[in-house]
């Protein structure tokens, strides 16, 4: 190991979402500096080590360190929660910075959410350049008060806020696993799919999403005539609960419909590349994937957000006649009635479907990535 190899924290977790973009631009500093030295600073949630383990830099899943921080609150017990967890972590970002500089530069990264606060908080203190992230279309809260501290502020999406008037737009994230390796046809048979038959992907993210999951399963079973006389098959991510999986399943044997019905997929440029089109959440780590991959999708936004951040992440997709944006009803009767009829239209109109993925293609390259590792490696001290 070089003795003055620079050292790039990256702060964040809970999701896929705040994690798989630090493991973009991982990727993007380890091609400009194979000598630097990589640290995911998480949350304790077994998801994230889940993760960072099934990602790979280097041959090798990332080093990671798990905080102690917890979601900010008003309530009482969250509150205290949120407290309890501050401190430690803060003191150890600390020692990691301490750590990384007995090597050479430091330089963290704050990938947004609760994560990323008490770790800039010790960046302030160790005077350790920080680099903020902002991905979602409405800054969250913790973004907002990283800003105040960070020495450049990078956003994914296009901002309509004040708070954003400093930040530097770069385009889309999208981490190598994320990215179609091949064609359809390869997509499908690395799978295990039939390669010669057209394929819809359902994604809830790296978590999941029941409403989402409900309303795919009931559509295909509405559908199930249709798609088994044009041969689809599907792929649907469902997230880890063991309710959703089991009924994901057993709704498409019912439906005699062939799925590959799986938790998560570490590899999700596979399901991507394999896909005609999608019905996915609108988190900005999806939009983006669909993006890169040039997917057709029909967006169902998380419907509890009272900004409604992910609605907005999609609509430039929409605008660009990429992408439909449906309401999640949080119903799957509802849904089938209503995005029902948008995904039916998808499901008989191919011709549709190819001028969506060429307004995806369109839009340009999703290189976000790059841009972010050449600012982060400029701010290293």
């Amino acid at each position: 190991m070089n003795p003055s190899a620079p050292t790039i924290l990256f702060a964040g977790g809970g999701t896929g979402g705040h994690l798989f973009p630090g493991i973009a631009i991982a990727e993007a500093v380890l091609e400009r500096r194979p000598d630097a030295r990589l640290r995911f600073l998480c949350s304790d949630r077994p998801g994230d080590a889940t993760m960072l383990d099934s990602q790979r830099l280097a041959d090798a899943p990332p080093v990671y360190s798990p905080l102690s921080a917890k979601p900010f609150g008003v309530r009482p017990r969250a509150l205290l929660r949120f407290l309890a967890g501050w401190g430690p972590s803060v003191r150890q970002t600390r020692a990691a910075i301490r750590e990384g500089r007995s090597h050479g530069p430091v330089a963290l990264v704050a990938l947004g959410g609760f994560v990323a606060a008490p770790a800039v908080q010790a960046a302030r203190v160790e005077k350790c350049p920080v680099v903020a992230l902002n991905l979602d279309a409405v800054p969250g809260k913790a973004n907002r008060w990283i800003a105040r501290y960070a020495g450049a502020m990078l956003t994914a999406a296009a901002v309509d806020d004040p708070i954003a008037a400093g930040w530097e737009r770069i385009g889309p994230i999208v981490r190598q696993a994320a990215r179609a390796p091949a064609g359809r046809a390869e997509c499908r048979a690395a799978l295990g799919l039939d390669p010669n038959r057209p394929t819809l992907l359902a994604t809830g993210a790296s978590l999941g999403a029941g409403t989402l999951n409900r309303f795919v399963t009931a559509w295909s079973e509405k559908e199930s005539a249709l798609l088994r006389e044009q041969g689809w098959q599907i792929i649907h991510q469902t997230g880890r609960d063991e309710a959703e999986i089991g009924h994901a399943r057993e709704t498409y044997r019912r439906a005699r419909l062939d799925a590959l019905v799986e938790p998560f997929f570490p590899q999700m440029g596979l399901a991507w590349g394999a896909a005609d089109w999608a019905v996915s959440r609108a988190g900005a780590g999806s939009v983006a994937e669909a993006w890169c991959n040039r997917v057709p999708t029909l967006f169902l936004p998380y419907p509890h957000h009272a900004d409604q951040h992910q609605r907005l992440n999609a609509l430039p997709l929409e605008r660009a006649g990429g992408s439909l944006i449906a309401t999640d009803h949080a119903d799957a009767e509802a849904n089938v009635a209503d995005a029902g009829l948008v995904a039916g239209m998808l499901l008989r109109e191919p011709s549709r479907r190819d001028a969506m993925r060429a307004a995806l293609g369109a839009l340009g390259p999703a290189d976000g990535a790059g841009i972010a590792a050449a600012r982060v490696l400029s701010r290293l001290a």
